[in-house]
């Protein structure tokens, strides 16, 4: 059964000679979730509004099963005078009350029907009606609405205090989380989602995550967040030229079938291509000659042969940033910083960021991390501390609503370089890179898409040359393909990189620290998105501070460079320290056990397989304090980035205390066992077999139907990273035996 059928839909604009949408096809079945991509402009919104009924197509069809809801999310909602959030919200559920109130009369006339042959008839009547309002108040779980409407509310991040608050006095992100809660109410049949992730912190993002997983209507969802259509998706239309290709599974399945698909379109098309030169050059050469029966056939051949279509492959822009100057090996040092408005945003906040590493900061909205940057800029003025910006640092900004932009400057001005010059031809190369051709390197700003613009605050951006980039929000109005190439660029710059991010999937491409921002407290992991989900999901996410501060020697006018070279012992004032009612070792996620292993401070908690697994890998570690007391005089070096090599140090680290940092000042010349006693051949077949699921595992993930299952996918991944780590361990445990068994 198909919920909702469209056929060859047609949909032009204004005076375009091409159609948006140029015979549109696609079905919905009951269950499905639908991920509905494209590069910006395809078409996605208005295909949504279509089939809610808000636009007429040009031409062609729309089916829709009778009985079934649609439920549209609006962009610009109207709110009736008067009415508060949560007066707003229950409104949502307004049939079902109707049913409810229909419900209760019903049984009231049952209650008073009479005897009699003429009673009995309407007595029926009415216990068949009550029945059927029974089994729908039952369908829609509607027995417990108003706990239901504060459940929803909860989740999307309007705390109790806001329910009597005017809904038209709300912000814009408030006003759409508002009515992205009233569609979620209403329970439809068919959820038509458009960018609902949008003005969502991640953990109001994850909430809705499990609310659709769990909801029974079937979805088409138009977002850019590749983590979420990951998490939420069975299947994958992509919409381009105005035309629907179907993929099953989430989007990570379908980048993969794509990436396979187009490769055999290409391969197709191109072997036709070669077949198609060689008939007409046979023509040509053959046409008056003796052979001119056999060009005659191939001619008519030829005009017989069904052409392939090019390969369906959507460019994404190339994007570049070119190679930055040296700076110092500290880029940024942050000492003491403190900021409050009506609430202390961070206080005491201490940090270094190396040359070539990569920060992303997480946080809920409101923490204090665009605050932070604009601290670092000069933009806003701390409280107290300091911010150190190392020798040589250029710092290039991009604000995430584009304020550094004109929208009175012709886009080929934007990008001319203040300190040089660059003639227009070299300006229009430049953009072209970032995907801006043809006339509309002479638009205004103003008259460029979303997309368009941030792509150009990028392009400006590049053309500033900065060895530190500082990015907040950098891949909003961006498409898909549009963040793989930020992705790729950012992860290929051989400068520094600090940027605010919502967007999980690109943190975890492109970051190798994370600045977690939580109430009361910084923590920072070493590592991406996907290693601080897993800290989590096993339970050794403990209670940390900032990791205790590499310091090394930089030359600034308002600071004193030390005497030494390399890591120094960490004191009180190095990193911040968790204040108020977070100091006691203990989180939402669980309580400490007490122990420490190789400064990963694990908890015990309930996980799936993959995270015991990790769980198991971090308690199987022995001790590893760093010791840094007695360390090289000179860097870890890496020689193709130019950048001094990160700590080889577990995923978390805690700060290490003054105490335990005077005993790690002794070193024994003697190597001590890090591990318990084994034997060597014990030690060899636990690798044999952790090499052997490897293989397995990376077996399994060429496989076809284990790439169209995101699930599966994502947990194979999880247990490849578990199984790695582990065969690490096992590796230097056999060193150890090789070395001290005999």
């Amino acid at each position: 059964m198909n919920l909702i059928e469209v056929r060859n839909v047609r949909k032009y604009y204004g005076g375009r000679d091409d159609a948006v949408l140029d015979g549109t096809s696609l079905e919905l079945h009951p269950g499905e979730r639908v991920g509905l991509i494209g590069p910006n402009g395809c078409g996605k919104s208005t295909l949504l509004k279509i089939i809610a009924g808000v636009l007429e197509p040009d031409g062609g069809e729309i089916q829709v099963h009778p009985g079934t809801v649609v439920g549209y999310l609006e962009q610009a909602p109207t709110f009736a005078p008067g009415r508060t959030v949560y007066g707003e919200a229950h409104s949502a559920l307004a049939p079902l009350l109707a049913i409810q109130h229909e419900s209760e009369e019903v049984a009231r006339r049952l209650a008073e029907t009479a005897d009699g042959a003429e009673s009995e008839a309407e007595h029926q009547r009415l216990a068949k009606r009550f029945d059927f309002l029974q089994q729908e108040l039952h369908r829609h779980d509607a027995y417990e609405l108003d706990h239901k409407v504060e459940a929803v509310l909860d989740g999307l991040d309007f705390p109790p205090e806001t329910y009597d608050q005017p809904a038209d006095s709300l912000s814009g992100g408030e006003i759409n989380r508002l009515v992205l809660a009233k569609l979620l109410l209403s329970d439809p049949d068919v959820l038509l989602l458009d960018e609902p992730s949008n003005h969502l912190d991640i953990e109001t993002t994850e909430w809705l995550e499990n609310f659709l997983l769990g909801h029974r209507a079937a979805m088409i969802i138009v977002s850019h967040d590749r983590w979420f259509l990951d998490r939420v998706t069975t299947h994958t239309f992509e919409l381009f030229h105005g035309t629907v290709d179907r993929y099953s599974g989430n989007f990570s399945s379908y980048w993969t079938q794509k990436q396979e698909r187009v490769l055999v379109q290409r391969r197709t098309w191109e072997k036709q291509r070669e077949e198609i030169v060689k008939m007409e050059d046979f023509i040509r050469r053959n046409h008056y000659g003796e052979k001119h029966g056999q060009a005659e056939d191939r001619r008519k051949k030829l005009e017989r042969i069904e052409r392939v279509a090019p390969p369906r492959e959507i460019a994404p822009p190339p994007l570049f940033f070119p190679e930055p100057t040296r700076s110092g090996d500290i880029v940024l040092r942050i000492e003491n910083l403190t900021k409050s408005y009506d609430r202390t945003l961070f206080e005491n906040l201490s940090f270094d960021i190396l040359r070539g590493q990569r920060w992303g900061i997480l946080g809920p909205n409101g923490c204090g991390k665009t605050t932070l940057l604009r601290c670092i800029l000069g933009e806003e003025t701390p409280d107290s501390g300091e911010v150190i910006l190392g020798q040589e640092t250029k710092i290039g900004y991009f604000d995430q609503h584009l304020a550094t932009l004109d929208p009175e400057m012709e886009v080929a001005d934007t990008v001319r370089p203040p300190h040089r010059e660059m003639d227009l031809p070299r300006r229009r190369d430049h953009l072209a890179r970032f995907g801006i051709i043809g006339e509309d390197v002479f638009k205004k700003v103003g008259m460029l898409s979303g997309g368009e613009r941030c792509r150009v605050a990028l392009a400006r951006l590049a053309i500033l040359e900065p060895n530190l980039l500082i990015l907040d929000e950098p891949t909003n109005h961006l498409d898909l393909w549009a963040r793989a190439s930020l992705e790729r660029v950012l992860r290929e710059f051989l400068g520094t990189v600090l940027f605010i991010s919502h967007d999980r999937y690109f943190v975890n491409q492109v970051a190798d620290r994370l600045m977690i921002v939580e109430p009361g407290r910084f923590r920072v992991i070493d590592g991406n998105y996907s290693t601080y989900e897993m800290l989590c999901a096993s339970g050794s996410v403990g209670e940390i501070a900032l990791k205790a501060r590499q310091t090394i020697p930089m030359k600034s006018n308002s600071r004193k460079a030390p005497n030494t070279r390399g890591i120094v012992k960490p004191s009180a004032n190095d990193a911040y320290v968790a204040r108020g009612k977070n100091k006691d070792a203990s989180t939402k996620l669980g309580r400490l056990d007490g122990k420490n292993r190789g400064g990963v401070s694990v908890q015990r908690g309930r996980s799936g397989a993959a995270a015991e697994r990790f769980n198991a890998i971090l308690q199987s570690q022995g001790p590893t304090g760093e010791d840094y007391g007695n360390l090289p005089e000179t860097m870890p070096w890496d020689s193709k980035r130019k950048v001094p090599l990160p700590e080889k140090t577990p995923v978390e680290r805690s700060v290490t205390s003054p105490a335990s940092a005077d005993s790690l000042e002794t070193k024994s010349t003697k190597r001590k066992r890090k591990y318990p006693y084994r034997k060597v051949g014990e030690v060899e077949a636990d690798i044999a077999v952790q090499e052997t699921r490897i293989d397995e595992i990376h077996r399994l993930l060429t496989k076809p139907e284990i790439l169209r299952n995101g699930s599966r996918v994502q947990d194979l991944q999880m247990e490849l990273e578990s199984v790695q780590l582990l065969l690490a361990q096992l590796y230097e445990h056999w060193e150890e035996s090789v070395e001290l068994n005999w």
